[in-house]
């Protein structure tokens, strides 16, 4: 069993690092009175298991009844043969009609079940940045038509993704990266109820929690790695993905002043990989610490993050700043 499923939290005292957003959350689930919600913030953070908790208390043994989850990353992904293959849509998917007026109708056909026993139903999109524009404008009107009876709740790992008029329709709540504390206290908890025969030291967990940058749950993944293949831990190695090479290959185009191979790169990390601007300036980051120790990229780096919340196109902001390490570093 994966231990980051062995140890998901079920109630809100078990949930760790996030106590602002958290009593938001428990008032919420006390006055049966939920917003629409846009809840934001890094992997593994705790977003979604939050969001389960409250449905559950909103609504006790009927919550199942009153929710529909959509895993919007895998919609989009797979499209029409999503929606087909759903038994939950099966009375309502048209096979003669494009994704989006099927998705469309689909949404709207949930959302006007009227809920059982609750004053409102919730509908659920995971991962809410992989959702189109087109999709996004549909909802915003299903928002609005429907907002007496149904609340919208969007989790994503990159706000600026989501139109303004979805936006400004919902509580922001934003889950930070974890404390390192937190991860520390967590992953020695789990090592003594595992009581593993071969014992992970000290500073391999402090290397575990250091690469887990926030991440909990990639904390007690790389946990269970360790413990289960009786390997010492190498970050490095554990942590070097497809995406930090195509990074590396993106920074020797930048360091060849071959501006638009470098953007061809970090395209492939946003639409290949599915990257956001955020998630790409991290990447970069730990490249950077572990390749080419450049201050002033790291200047870059920085600013670029500060203005990512603020704006429009992730897309254009990297490439600006893939633009502007090559002019002022590699020139």
């Amino acid at each position: 069993m994966f231990w980051i499923e062995k140890y998901r939290p079920i109630t809100f005292d078990q949930i760790l690092g996030q106590n602002g957003v958290l009593e938001v959350l428990k008032r919420c689930a006390e006055t049966k009175n939920l917003p629409h919600l846009m809840v934001s913030g890094p992997p593994g953070t705790g977003k979604s298991v939050a969001i389960e908790t409250t449905i559950r208390e909103l609504y006790g043994e009927r919550w199942q009844d009153n929710v529909t989850i959509f895993r919007t990353a895998d919609l989009m992904e797979k499209g029409k043969s999503a929606l087909e293959s759903d038994e939950r849509f099966y009375n309502l998917y048209r096979s003669d009609e494009s994704f989006l007026s099927n998705f469309k109708h689909i949404i709207s056909a949930y959302a006007s079940i009227r809920p059982i026993d609750a004053e409102f139903k919730v509908m659920l999109f995971e991962d809410a940045q992989a959702l189109s524009h087109d999709i996004q404008h549909a909802l915003r009107r299903t928002m609005e038509r429907y907002s007496a009876t149904c609340r919208f709740v969007f989790t994503t790992t990159q706000v600026s993704s989501l139109i303004p008029p979805i936006k400004s329709r919902c509580l922001p709540l934003f889950f930070g990266p974890i404390n390192r504390d937190i991860i520390r206290k967590t992953l020695d908890r789990i090592m003594e109820d595992v009581q593993p025969e071969d014992k992970v030291p000290e500073e391999e967990i402090g290397l575990i929690v250091a690469a887990s940058a926030g991440d909990l749950r990639k904390a007690i993944m790389y946990l269970q790695v360790r413990t289960e293949t009786k390997t010492s831990f190498n970050p490095d190695t554990l942590s070097r993905s497809e995406t930090q090479d195509e990074a590396c290959l993106a920074f020797q185009a930048m360091k060849a002043k071959d501006t638009g191979t470098a953007q061809q790169k970090i395209q492939s990390l946003m639409i290949s990989h599915g990257l956001s601007g955020q998630e790409i300036i991290n990447t970069l980051h730990q490249v950077i610490e572990r390749e080419y120790h450049d201050p002033e990229i790291v200047t870059l780096l920085a600013d670029a993050d500060a203005r990512l919340p603020h704006a429009g196109n992730e897309y254009l902001q990297v490439n600006a700043l893939v633009a502007t390490i090559v002019s002022e570093v590699f020139s």
